[in-house]
């Protein structure tokens, strides 16, 4: 792992926010992010590129009454950059940043509960295109760990055109994607930064065992020292990508403590490890709404729960359950080209298989 990391300006105050998100360009923006920025080479047929914005990372807490552009879920404050291209009639607003306050459900949260289906981008991203959460027609993909959401919000853009805009997001600045890549989760990510953050509730997958707010989260950037997962030692690789960073949760919460795994282009492959918690998990453990396969297997002598959207692509859930029938362990992964159900289920093989990875 490189020395160099990545570290981008935030304000010292949440009084010092903008009253409404301020018009930077992705260039412009890109210093103040914790995400590689990206921006588009070419538009839609008879469209501009419009108004671009970026909502500035400061520390959570809410100054006077003005809430443009901000979460509304929440008090945080993490970092976003906005774009939006114009046509007659015709609208959409792509956004940015790093989906750093969980596991981002499915790679395509912002889909959620939506028919999704899976495009190829290129040959290693995967485009996902259903309906958002605000009924718009809608698209997702995680390029570079950067999550890029698009919602149409007036008139029409074909599927076509919405895959060839994907297509033609370019990074605004090659260094930042560089160092960026060789940058630990927990040294990026807002809600690992700053210890003050609330946790928020939130779906992790395809099964009905969500991130709860009643929980604290402290993260750790993995160095050369073997990891601790639990009582015993995790594996310092797992379905060829790398111990990134790991997180222990204190309080009231399913999850008792979680390993991150990443790689591939961009470090944007990713598989998350969880210690399940027994004495907070629900009686039983049913599907998410969210539509997906589901089936039990057996692997290395163990029962596992597993869910999947797409064969060849994933993303995939799997509940690790012990001889009481009780799960004990989650594992989850990103979609991409490379994580499809197979590489799925041969990482977890080598997991279950490790003789100091028995639950």
């Amino acid at each position: 792992m490189t020395e160099q990391q990545w570290t981008h300006r935030v304000l010292n105050d949440p009084a010092d926010l903008d009253d409404t998100p301020a018009e930077l360009s992705a260039a412009q923006a890109q210093p103040w992010a914790n995400f590689v920025v990206f921006t588009p080479d070419r538009l839609p047929a008879g469209t501009r590129l419009g108004r671009q914005s970026l909502r500035r990372e400061a520390p959570p807490g809410r100054v006077g009454e003005s809430t443009a552009g901000r979460t509304p879920w929440s008090t945080n404050n993490p970092a976003a950059f906005r774009f939006e291209v114009q046509g007659q009639d015709r609208r959409l607003r792509v956004k940015q940043f790093l989906y750093d306050w969980a596991f981002p459900a499915l790679d395509h949260p912002a889909l959620w509960e939506s028919p999704t289906n899976a495009e190829r981008l290129d040959e290693h991203h995967v485009l996902w295109h259903g309906t958002d959460y605000m009924g718009h027609p809608g698209a997702s993909a995680r390029i570079a760990r950067t999550t890029i959401e698009l919602s149409v919000l007036d008139g029409t853009f074909t599927r076509e055109e919405t895959t060839d805009l994907y297509r033609s997001l370019r990074p605004v600045d090659p260094e930042a994607v560089t160092t960026i890549a060789a940058t630990p989760f927990a040294t990026l990510s807002h809600w690992a930064r700053r210890p003050e953050a609330p946790v928020i509730a939130v779906p992790l997958g395809l099964w009905d065992l969500c991130q709860v707010d009643t929980a604290t989260i402290t993260w750790r950037a993995v160095g050369d020292a073997h990891a601790q997962f639990d009582s015993v030692a995790a594996p310092q690789r797992l379905g060829d990508l790398a111990l990134d960073s790991t997180a222990t949760h204190h309080g009231p919460s399913p999850v008792v403590a979680e390993y991150l795994y990443s790689g591939g282009t961009g470090r944007g492959r990713e598989l998350r490890l969880h210690a399940l918690n027994a004495e907070y998990l629900p009686a039983a453990i049913k599907p998410e709404a969210h539509p997906a396969q589901h089936e039990d297997i057996t692997m290395a002598g163990h029962r596992v729960r597993l869910a999947f959207i797409d064969d060849a692509h994933g993303p995939c859930d799997a509940l690790i359950v012990d001889a009481s029938d009780r799960p004990v362990w989650r594992l989850l992964a990103s979609a991409d080209t490379h994580t499809d159900r197979r590489w799925f289920l041969r990482a977890l093989n080598d997991l279950l298989s490790t003789s100091h990875s028995t639950p």
